[in-house]
């Protein structure tokens, strides 16, 4: 027997009235299988959700979770989604809670697991990038923002210059008194610890970018992210290493020292030129090696200057 089934959150009164900022649920588990600009086949992703709407009628009980969860689980079953299904949910929030509320919001966090080549040996492997997609629908319209976080090494250009003046001093203490050295000598001695008595600080690093991208993309550029990010640093983490590797990832620290300041420009050049940006916030942190505590260099002037993440 079908029974009219009692609904507090519509009918009801609150104890105490007011308007609310947000309200909804936060860490939903959803399978996402997100259409990349470069992928041929969808990223898939575990991510967990938020979902809000704000209260903006003082005198009503509540908002109507179900509403939210359903709209968002009917867009996981898609394969490829786009930034435009992420809006259409957030109208769909809207749309069903009318003269509830004028503004929704939408959160994706997960980790971005893709195939990443080697420097030199031509293995591959999997490499996990933290990432977000995180999007509002205020004043009639959505916006939406990318994060992703890239990992590097990064090498302090004091230290590799402390450190050559040491090789220096050896140097001169094992040949300072002969007047003219063997080139076969020399290379005995620098393959020697005593030769590289030395070696400059390096620390695994992170860069993390939030993009402002235009919610009616047809598909997401995280990819390009990722690949513009480790252009700009070109020091990215490895997966599978070879002996050609390794020395590869040497030299490349030794060619591209920097401090966090330097990789923060490095990053920032690196957007202002790409298409599918159209402002960003950046934030690089270099988990020293030297110190206890860590360098860190932000900036959110981004394109247009002054940009604040959703």
């Amino acid at each position: 027997m079908n029974r009219l089934m009692p609904d507090v959150a519509e009918a009801g009164q609150p104890v105490q009235s007011g308007a609310l900022d947000w309200v909804g649920m936060n860490g939903i588990s959803l399978p996402l299988h997100l259409k990349d600009a470069q992928s041929l086949a969808p990223l898939s992703v575990q991510a967990k959700m938020g979902s809000f709407v704000s209260l903006d009628d003082p005198n009503a009980k509540g908002i109507h979770m179900s509403r939210l969860y359903l709209a968002q689980q009917d867009m996981a079953v898609k394969e490829g989604i786009t930034p435009q299904d992420f809006s259409a949910v957030l109208e769909q929030f809207i749309d069903s809670h009318e003269g509830l509320s004028e503004r929704a919001h939408l959160t994706a966090d997960f980790e971005l697991v893709t195939l990443r080549p080697s420097l030199k040996s031509g293995k591959q492997g999997y490499k996990a990038y933290p990432g977000a997609v995180r999007c509002i629908w205020h004043d009639g319209s959505p916006q939406m923002e990318l994060e992703i976080n890239v990992p590097y090494s990064s090498t302090c250009p004091c230290s590799a210059a402390l450190s050559r003046q040491l090789i220096q001093d050896g140097f001169r203490e094992q040949f300072g008194a002969e007047g003219q050295v063997s080139v076969e000598d020399v290379m005995a001695f620098l393959g020697t610890e005593e030769g590289i008595s030395a070696t400059p600080h390096s620390q695994r690093s992170n860069a993390q970018v939030k993009i402002k991208v235009d919610p009616t993309l047809s598909a997401f550029p995280f990819l390009s992210m990722i690949d513009a990010i480790e252009a700009a640093l070109n020091t990215p983490v490895q997966t599978a290493v070879k002996r050609e590797d390794e020395q590869e990832f040497a030299r490349l620290n030794a060619a591209n020292l920097m401090f966090c300041e330097d990789a923060a420009r490095r990053v920032t050049a690196i957007l202002n030129q790409q298409p599918w940006a159209r402002d960003f916030w950046l934030r690089v942190d270099h988990y020293e090696s030297l110190h206890a505590h860590d360098a860190v260099a932000i900036n959110s002037k981004g394109i247009k200057g002054g940009y604040q993440p959703i």
